[in-house]
């Protein structure tokens, strides 16, 4: 594949998604909404003499829908990690330059939480991820709680917005429930795009079952709260800490 064909797949794929979020499809802009609620909450909570908080965004996109959030938050630093490296100079365009530095990082979210070096870094007091940890296997999203448990700092936060399963539901029951959703509802979306998202789903996506993953979460050391149910049964944000 040459490099301009490279480009030509991200941009009709980015496109795409594009068009999913503008036209609030999964919901982005309640989503977005619950999670400046918990994360403005979070910093007013905090004492008054601690430290500026490190965030760092697991999955980070082109921060269409964070960016303004972020600009605006008292942050110490940022890190926007993804592993697609096209999109991370369109998400720097978006934060623009706030009042804090910020790092971008060409990285698989597993390994950074499971970053050998993690005890010579930093802790890190916030972690977002929004629609990328789905994509781990089952063992491998326990793995990630395991980890990311170690590199977040006592008193921090991770907020996960993902899709998730119904309880008992199979994955096959997820996908065609989520399937006919995208043939039903998803008319607005231009051209191919609809066929693409299902395509991608099919192929990539392993939601975890909403119930068992809280079950996992809290047997690896997280205290688990729900701030947002979409309405269809699928898209959601959790709020987590680690229990002392």
């Amino acid at each position: 594949m040459t490099s301009d064909t490279a480009t030509d797949l991200f941009v009709q794929r980015w496109d795409t998604y594009r068009q999913v979020v503008d036209l609030d499809l999964m919901e982005h802009r309640a989503l977005a909404a619950s999670t400046a609620t918990a994360l403005e909450g979070w910093l007013q909570a905090r004492p008054s003499s601690a430290p500026a908080p490190r965030l760092v965004d697991l999955g980070c996109g082109d921060l269409a829908q964070l960016a303004p959030l972020l600009r605006r938050l008292p942050l110490a630093h940022y890190t926007g990690l993804d592993l697609c490296a096209e999109v991370l100079p369109r998400a720097a365009a978006q934060l623009g330059v706030p009042a804090y530095p910020c790092s971008w990082c060409e990285q698989d979210l597993l390994a950074w939480a499971l970053d050998p070096q993690a005890a010579q870094k930093p802790a890190v007091q916030l972690v977002h991820s929004a629609y990328a940890v789905h994509h781990l296997s089952d063992p491998d999203k326990q793995r990630f709680l395991v980890g990311l448990r170690s590199r977040l700092a006592p008193d921090g936060l991770f907020l996960w917005a993902d899709v998730f399963r119904e309880p008992g539901e199979s994955r096959e029951q997820y996908l065609e429930r989520y399937c006919q959703r995208i043939r039903q509802r998803w008319h607005a979306l231009a051209g191919p795009g609809a066929q693409q998202v299902i395509d991608h789903i099919s192929r990539h996506d392993l939601p975890a079952d909403g119930r068992a993953i809280q079950r996992v979460a809290e047997a690896s050391g997280w205290c688990w709260q729900w701030l947002w149910r979409g309405s269809h049964r699928a898209e959601a944000l959790a709020l987590l800490t680690p229990r002392p």
